[in-house]
This record gives structure tokens, sequence and C-alpha cells, in this order.
């Protein structure tokens, strides 16, 4: 992932010169990067698994009609 090595390039070069607030700051921006990746790849599972031509399972409950 691009975004992911380049936020760590970022950390290195913040680290090397002493920037401790930057280091601080590019952390939490790369933690919040990987967790929004993670959920992205969760969606697309959870999509993948659940797109079989059928109806989205929301679980909700189905009013049906009495027979």
């Amino acid at each position: 992932m691009e975004i992911i090595r380049n936020l760590a390039e970022r950390i290195a070069e913040a680290r090397a010169n002493g920037w401790l607030g930057e280091v601080q700051g590019l952390q939490v921006s790369l933690t919040k990067t990987k967790e929004k990746l993670v959920a992205l790849d969760r969606s697309l599972e959870r999509s993948r698994h659940t797109s079989h031509g059928g109806p989205t399972d929301l679980g909700m409950p189905i009013i049906t009609r009495p027979r």
C-alpha cells in the first residue's frame, strides 16, 4: 500500500530530524489509515458473501401475508 509506505517513510524522516510532534501525528495517521483499510477489506469481503443475486440480509424480520 503506497499510503502506508509513504507514512512510514515520513515517520522515519521525522524521527531522524527529531521532530517528535510530527512523529506522533504521523503515527496517529498511520494507525487510522490501517484501521480504515481493515474496515474496507471487511466491507468488501461481506459484499462478496452476500452478492449472490438474492436479497441482502439486513437482520430485519420479513412480514409476509398469511396464506
